[in-house]
């Protein structure tokens, strides 16, 4: 891209890509949790109000990881055999449709006891090949600082007089 093109993509203003993007939104609340804002959100539409107008905006977004206990190596193959079990259970389902008679039940439990053994080792294989870089388990989710309920512009008012009569 020359220098000119360059100047010319950014004095064009460009289209937004969402439906949401592209109309006036007022901020109708602010809460410190998203509870609360998903609460009025709720009491709206209970209300018959076109949430579908709507948007809960999370700002001062971080990211918050949960430790939720020790990683062991036997920890780490029971995981796996939960998750590997699973697995042998839908792919058994799914081979169980073309199994004749009570045959279907053999075909599952099988799959499930072979899912559980490979996923307990890749599990434990896994585990063993970080070296302990990593002996905790843990869950991420995403936080805010406040949570903002916004509305359309030409809702804003019909949504301000609504939200006193709702009970919070």
């Amino acid at each position: 891209m020359t220098t000119a093109e360059s100047a010319t993509s950014a004095a064009t203003p460009s289209t937004p890509a969402t439906p949401t993007a592209q109309r006036r939104l007022l901020t109708l609340a602010r809460f410190p949790s998203y509870a609360g804002a998903q609460h009025l959100v709720d009491r709206l539409a209970d209300a018959k109000f076109p949430v579908e107008r709507m948007r809960i905006v999370g700002n001062g977004i971080r990211t918050v990881e949960t430790v939720t206990g020790r990683m062991t190596k036997g920890r780490a193959a029971l995981y796996g055999a939960g998750s590997g079990a699973w697995f042998g259970l839908f792919v058994g389902l799914l081979f169980g449709l073309f199994a004749v008679g009570p045959a279907w039940i053999g075909v599952v439990l099988t799959t499930v006891l072979l899912g559980a053994a490979f996923g307990a080792v890749a599990g434990f294989i896994a585990h063993w090949a970080t070296r302990g870089v990593r002996d905790f388990s843990s869950v991420s989710g995403l936080e805010a600082d406040e949570y903002e309920v916004q509305v359309d512009a030409g809702l804003y008012e019909d949504a301000l007089r609504l939200v006193p009569t709702l009970a919070m």
